[in-house]
């Protein structure tokens, strides 16, 4: 029996083929081949269009069925993971009314501070676990006010894997775990917010219908199935948003498991079993894709907007694109701290962590005489890390200290100076798997369709391929954050710096 994961990523659409009795992953393939735009308006906005995620995913299917590893029609069920918090709209006819305002986009803001402030922030906390910020409900509630023909119109809100799956089947469905990451679910009613629904004044007829994560979320079309030499009639038996699956990929089911990510942005998801919040919602609480009423499992998200973004521009404008290998490789001949270099890679919108600021990309302390492309590099990668262990240091103060990360090693994780700078600066040891979000796509379509009897079982054959330990003295970089979050403390503050 196969099972086939699609990840609806923003650079790209990748999508896995695996085999349910093994669990190994047969084939895979992404579309396109060059990173996705990300469209920007105005400064603060990112959108994308759907309809190229369904081409896109079509595209990578078609690909993946081009290596003749497998007979397309042995696939039995599907599976998909999207990137979070992406408003997609669509009216009675399934079409699109505009593009998706995406994860990074930040104009919703002053409608989430408004309802978090009229609401009350106390109530908010409690109920919903976080502040509406820039979520999907202040998303619609920016459309519903700049943009009121579009609202109008509109007969069902999306997430972006609830659309994937309407392509797929005609259905429309969400799950609490994708209203909760839309700050639509309350969490003490556990039903929909009514709070959240009154004070922006939504029509509730505009949420689809709500399915268990690991449930049918509809039946493959006879005009798809044709297109993508698939089986007509087989399910979508599995969505949930890139986090909470990538958690999923790495068997991060229980309180106190711990997972990682650096792709365009970056990811630190631990699980619990209470209904915990930070109090200035810095970091953020949603259902996990095992939460039920009687079994609360709460990821805690910490998620860093410009984390793999900027190690993408480096490539494209100091790497004039080099392959990330030799970026890799080239800040790997340059020792820990890079010289004296210092950058903040904050420069992909409002920062969560950071109270939703737009403090932008920046370079510190940067000497002309000294410093190469190479340590440029290898500052950028560390900024990254050291944007982790800042985010790290806000969950710990809200009761998640791991004491191991799982994470698949892939994006940045394949860099050395990456995981070790991470490593080092948050003290805290990495196992590094090879499952990434298509793979845990589906086997997470495995455990909604039946074939494994326990979430737990569809992991027994997983493997560790390496620990990455702290050394001894952390390679000196606790000195090296510190210089970094004073710079970050004093740009935060307004101070001016002499650089």
């Amino acid at each position: 029996m196969l099972l086939l994961g699609i990840d609806v990523g923003t650079s790209s659409i990748k999508v896995s083929v695996v085999d349910a009795n093994s669990q190994r992953c047969v084939a895979s393939a992404f579309f396109p081949e060059t990173e996705a735009e990300i469209i920007s308006h105005e400064s603060g906005w990112a959108e994308q269009s759907p309809d190229s995620w369904w081409n896109f995913a079509r595209q990578a299917i078609k690909k993946a069925h081009a290596s003749k590893l497998y007979n397309p029609k042995d696939i039995a069920a599907i599976g998909i993971a999207y990137q979070m918090h992406g408003l997609v709209l669509v009216d009675k006819d399934q079409q699109v009314l505009r593009d998706s305002i995406i994860w990074c986009d930040s104009r919703a803001v002053p409608y989430g501070d408004k309802a978090f402030a009229t609401i009350g922030e106390e109530k908010c906390l409690s109920h919903l676990l976080n502040s509406p910020g820039n979520f999907t409900a202040a998303k619609l509630a920016w459309v519903k006010e700049n943009e009121p023909e579009v609202y109008e119109k509109i007969y069902k809100l999306m997430l972006p894997g609830d659309f994937i799956a309407m392509k797929l089947t005609g259905s429309i469905s969400t799950s609490v775990s994708s209203l909760s990451e839309g700050i639509f679910w309350d969490f003490k009613e556990d039903a929909l917010s009514e709070d959240v629904l009154t004070f922006f004044d939504f029509d509730r007829s505009v949420i689809p219908s709500i399915q268990n994560v690991f449930s049918e979320h509809g039946r493959v079309s006879q005009s798809v199935a044709d297109e993508l030499q698939l089986t007509a009639g087989i399910p979508v038996s599995y969505k949930a948003g890139d986090q909470p699956n990538n958690a999923l990929s790495l068997n991060v089911l229980e309180p106190g498991e711990v997972a990682s990510t650096a792709g365009t942005s970056g990811v630190i998801y631990g699980v619990s079993d209470q209904l915990a919040y930070d109090p200035l919602s810095r970091v953020n609480s949603f259902a996990h894709v095992n939460y039920t009423s009687d079994n609360k499992r709460i990821g805690v998200l910490l998620c860093i907007n410009g984390t793999g973004i900027l190690n993408r521009w480096l490539k494209e404008t100091v790497g004039r694109n080099e392959s990330y290998a030799a970026l890799n490789e080239a800040a790997a001949d340059i020792k820990p701290g890079s010289n004296g270099l210092s950058i903040l890679p904050f420069g992909n919108g409002a920062e969560r962590i950071l109270n939703n600021k737009i403090v932008g990309a920046q370079i510190h302390n940067i000497d002309l005489n000294k410093h190469t492309p190479a340590h440029i590099y290898r500052a950028g990668q560390e900024g990254i890390a050291y944007s982790f262990r800042y985010g790290l240091d806000i969950m710990r103060e809200n009761g998640m200290t791991p004491s191991v990360i799982r994470a698949g090693k892939a994006n940045m994780f394949l860099s050395d100076v990456f995981a070790r700078a991470f490593v080092n600066v948050t003290n805290v040891p990495v196992e590094l798997y090879d499952n990434d979000g298509s793979v845990g796509a589906a086997l997470g379509a495995g455990i909604g369709c039946g074939f494994f009897s326990t979430q737990k079982e569809a992991f027994t054959n997983m493997k560790r391929l390496t620990t990455i330990e702290p050394s001894a003295n952390n390679d000196g970089y606790e000195a090296y954050y510190q210089q970094w979050k004073t710079i970050l403390k004093n740009v935060i503050g307004g101070v001016r710096l002499e650089v």
